[in-house]
């Protein structure tokens, strides 16, 4: 598994991340996002179920903004890995790599401090998916790297 798999893997990663961003923009409200979403964050916040009309159209809205932005950030992954990382341009990688972790630690913190669980662990699996691959890109440009100047 090479630097054009974990690309690869990269740029499908983007484009399921991109799908599931749309999906919960515009469906979250809906049975599928209960079973993945509201019946795992709405006890943390809510004891009583449903919800009352002003707090499910806020979720909605909420979730319709959070689904707007994982949708955009899925298609910056995947343009990163269809162009710069096809060129395998080291600044794609640490680019990636940064708004990572700046979005793992900030939204893995505040989702610890709520106690909202689910959404830290949810946050564990996609730092998971995004950063193996990156780490074995990085590693294959840096043994590539040496062996250019041998």
């Amino acid at each position: 598994m090479g630097y054009d798999f974990w690309r690869k893997w990269l740029f499908g990663f983007g484009l399921a991340f991109t799908f599931f961003g749309i999906l919960l923009a515009f469906f979250n409200q809906t049975p599928l996002f209960d079973f993945l979403f509201n019946n795992q964050v709405n006890p943390v916040f809510w004891s009583s179920f449903p919800l009352e009309e002003p707090l499910h159209d806020f979720q909605a809205w909420i979730y319709g903004v959070l689904g707007a932005t994982c949708a955009g950030w899925g298609i910056f992954i995947a343009f990163l890995a269809v162009y710069p990382l096809a060129q395998r341009e080291q600044w794609a990688i640490k680019c990636i790599f940064i708004g990572i972790t700046l979005w793992f630690v900030i939204d893995t913190s505040i989702s610890l401090i709520f106690h909202v669980i689910f959404n830290a662990l949810f946050n564990v699996l996609l730092l998971m998916l995004i950063i193996v691959p990156l780490l074995m890109m990085r590693k294959e440009l840096q043994l590539s790297e040496k062996s250019r100047h041998i």
